[in-house]
């Protein structure tokens, strides 16, 4: 069976195709399939998102391929879980990595002028699949760790170089992308999606 992912991203992509390609005969990309549309993430859960992103695709492909689609973000403790499924458009349209990182800086310290300091926070994603069969199964991935004052690292991207891991003891910034792939949301979304596949 081959499937589809809703993503046209290189990284995404080799990372499912490692972790999942034993399950399908062939996943490829939306370039692949020649689809090109951006699909409006209307959903308030990364759940949501991921299959509107995946059912959207299937049915524009007439459900003759399984679709996988994931969405991801930053949810901040202090901030109610915020900035959530808005993650890379925090700061508006169109998305900017400096701006987001930014407001999320001003909004702690605004927060901190009045309440204890809670940095605490979590990537989370949500890999779904819809299959041709009729079944909708995702999987859901968390690490956990702390927001600070300062940038630490040049690699990733969005809110990598503030987000302190706790099991790495670094920044997603100062990571390598081998060392980051080890305890990532997305793979860990892929795992369990996986184990119920």
């Amino acid at each position: 069976m081959t499937a589809v992912l809703a993503s046209n991203n290189a990284h995404k992509l080799e990372e499912i195709r490692a972790m999942l390609g034993d399950k399908f005969g062939h996943v490829c990309s939306l370039a692949e399939v020649n689809i090109h549309t951006d699909i409006d993430e209307t959903g308030t859960t990364f759940e949501e998102n991921a299959f509107i992103k995946a059912q959207t695709i299937f049915d524009m492909l007439g459900g003759r391929y399984a679709v996988l689609a994931d969405d991801s973000g930053l949810c901040v403790e202090a901030l109610g879980g915020a900035p959530g499924v808005y993650s890379a458009r925090y700061a508006g349209e169109p998305c900017d990595d400096a701006k987001n990182n930014a407001l999320l800086l001003d909004n702690l310290h605004e927060l901190e002028k009045t309440a204890p300091k809670n940095r605490n926070a979590y990537f989370a994603s949500v890999v779904a699949a819809v299959l041709p069969d009729g079944r909708k199964i995702s999987g859901e991935g968390r690490v956990f760790g702390t927001i600070l004052d300062e940038y630490r690292g040049n690699g990733g991207f969005g809110y990598d170089p503030l987000f302190y891991c706790t099991e790495l003891g670094k920044t997603f910034g100062q990571a390598e992308m081998s060392e980051k792939n080890t305890v990532s949301h997305r793979a860990r979304a892929i795992a369990a999606l996986r184990e119920k596949l």
